[in-house]
């Protein structure tokens, strides 16, 4: 199953979304990825309007919690217990939405939590329990995704994500784009994960950042990858339509759709 995320749409209005839910329908996709980012949050207020217009079309859902901002891994109580508070309220209305996997980010370290490695650990692990018990209450599945290389984010080897997850009972987000940024250990991200993948991002880059190419752009050895990786959803993470007409194409041209 192929479906496309939001990163491709910069609108705001009613209009401009229905207009880009046209083009995504047109181009053969099967689901939408709604990212819950500024300016286009979902929320108890918002999710209806997503609904109705969602209605129209014959696409599927998946959610992607907002990250920003967000941190479960933050020792401070009070802002830890908001972002899990944010990310109560997105598996509500990802589970008003029928979304059928809501993805979130680990949380991310801080100068308390390089120092206080322990702790930070401790009440990380405790608040992906919570999540655990959050998607058990909603009926959602979630998928813990693996971070791209970069300073403060956490998880991005697939031995750290199976370190934070082990003995919890949540999904991955397989994200193949960010998994290039630290090396592209796929054979070991199979093996430690592969049978907790729910969803996959696919998306492009040189292996030094986290791009978000169209696919074949950068260094992601796809041909390799992409049989390994079917019968799961796929949803790509690209920055406009036109990014994503060229990763289809990239995508027939191998072999995989």
């Amino acid at each position: 199953m192929i479906g496309i995320s939001t990163t491709s749409y910069s609108g705001r209005s009613r209009e401009t979304f229905e207009r880009w839910l046209e083009r995504v329908e047109e181009l053969g996709f099967e689901f939408v990825e709604l990212v819950s980012e500024w300016p286009n949050f979902l929320t108890k207020e918002t999710w209806r309007a997503y609904s109705e217009i969602l209605e129209s079309f014959g696409l599927e859902v998946t959610v992607h919690a907002p990250f920003s901002d967000v941190n479960v891994g933050s020792l401070n109580e009070r802002l830890r217990r908001a972002s899990l508070e944010v990310l109560k309220e997105t598996l509500e209305v990802a589970s008003l939405l029928n979304a059928f996997v809501v993805t979130v980010h680990p949380g991310h370290c801080s100068p308390a939590s390089r120092k206080y490695r322990k702790d930070y650990n401790r009440v990380h692990r405790h608040s992906l329990k919570e999540l655990e018990r959050l998607s058990k209450e909603f009926g959602v599945k979630v998928g813990v995704e693996n971070m791209p290389s970069f300073p403060i984010l956490d998880a991005q080897t697939p031995e750290r994500l199976a370190e934070l997850l082990e003995g919890i009972n949540l999904g991955v987000t397989l994200d193949v784009g960010h998994l290039n940024t630290v090396g592209f250990p796929f054979e070991l991200f199979m093996e430690l994960l592969g049978d907790r993948i729910v969803h996959v991002h696919l998306h492009d880059n040189s292996g030094k950042s986290d791009e978000h190419l169209p696919l074949g752009r950068g260094t992601v050895p796809w041909r390799r990858v992409l049989p390994e990786l079917k019968g799961l959803s796929w949803a790509l993470e690209v920055s406009s339509i036109r990014d994503a007409k060229e990763s289809l194409a990239f995508l027939r041209s191998v072999g995989v759709l």
